[in-house]
């Protein structure tokens, strides 16, 4: 299983950057086909920009060597560390 943390940039369909933090995993693909991916997004300030209403829409996730993967949020989670942004990627992973 392929795992990534880093910084990265949350992007909307509206060109709004969310800068934040990463964890991402993918698992092997079945039968050649592309592996499924999905992590979680921590944004470094607040999180303004990503709300309740966000949830099942697609956004762009940027890595820092420019790579890209669409993502769709699944869910936001509110604890000890601040807002976490839940995601599904689509087509292949990014990293």
């Amino acid at each position: 299983m392929a795992t990534y943390r880093s910084a990265s940039t949350l992007i909307s369909s509206d060109g709004t950057r969310t800068p934040g933090t990463a964890a991402l995993f993918a698992e092997p693909g079945r039968k050649g086909g592309i592996p499924p991916w999905a992590g979680d997004f921590r944004p470094a300030n607040s999180a303004d920009d990503i709300g309740a209403d966000d949830v099942g829409k697609a956004f762009t996730l940027e890595l820092p060597d420019g790579s890209t993967g669409k993502v769709v949020v699944q869910g936001l989670k509110n604890g000890k560390g601040g807002l976490t942004v839940v995601l599904m990627g689509e087509d292949a992973p990014p990293f």
